[in-house]
């Protein structure tokens, strides 16, 4: 059972965290400084410390914690193929989930602020990499190699197949809304985008 101090704890953990992605987001990592957090977050610059050692640790944490959420959607996107007959149905969803997944307004700021400290931060860049837009990818893979082993796809190349699949679903909003942050697609232009991939990979791909 949690007691009253574990559960201060947490609250001013989860405040922090909150605190620090808002500051990092407006001002970057160079331009957010741990007082500022502190005073954000409603408690102690000393609290902050005791949470994490420096703000290298604490952009380290939020970054990650990114990457949890996206395990979350990967995992709910790699039980929509398994055992399906009907390709078409089975791929719309997976690819309209795929697009609303990626596009959320959090998942894009966050993107954009690993992309831009990449340099200062390379290996917290390519684990965010891995574990987020590879990880969707290599799961599409072993789906994608799957279905050519029923006989419903033609692939040599699962790795291959999914990053075709992955682009031409994604890669229109997404550049857009990277570059763009006030752009913004209507429900049925991204559904439109989604379904259009769908089908040009199923016209490379698709057992004639």
């Amino acid at each position: 059972m949690e007691t009253a101090d574990e559960g201060r704890s947490a609250r001013k953990h989860r405040a922090i965290m909150e605190a620090a992605t808002t500051l990092f987001l407006r001002g970057g990592y160079q331009g957010t400084s741990m007082d500022e957090i502190a005073a954000l977050a409603a408690v102690s610059k000393q609290t902050v410390y005791k949470n994490f050692a420096d703000k290298e640790r604490l952009f380290t944490a939020i970054i990650l914690g990114v990457t949890e959420s996206s395990d979350k959607i990967i995992s709910s996107m790699a039980r929509i193929l398994p055992g399906t007959d009907d390709l078409d149905r089975a791929l719309t969803e997976l690819a309209r989930t795929y697009l609303t997944a990626v596009l959320q307004p959090h998942v894009l700021r966050l993107r954009r602020l690993v992309i831009a400290e990449a340099d200062r931060f390379p290996d917290l860049a390519r684990t965010y990499y891995q574990r987020a837009p590879q990880r969707a990818v290599d799961m599409l893979a072993a789906a994608f190699g799957d279905l050519a082993e029923r006989g419903l796809l033609r692939i040599d190349d699962p790795g291959l197949a999914a990053s075709h699949f992955a682009y031409l679903v994604l890669s229109i909003p997404q550049d857009k809304t990277m570059f763009c942050p006030d752009e913004r697609f209507t429900a049925a232009e991204l559904e439109h985008i989604a379904d259009a991939g769908v089908r040009v990979f199923l016209a490379a791909y698709r057992v004639k």
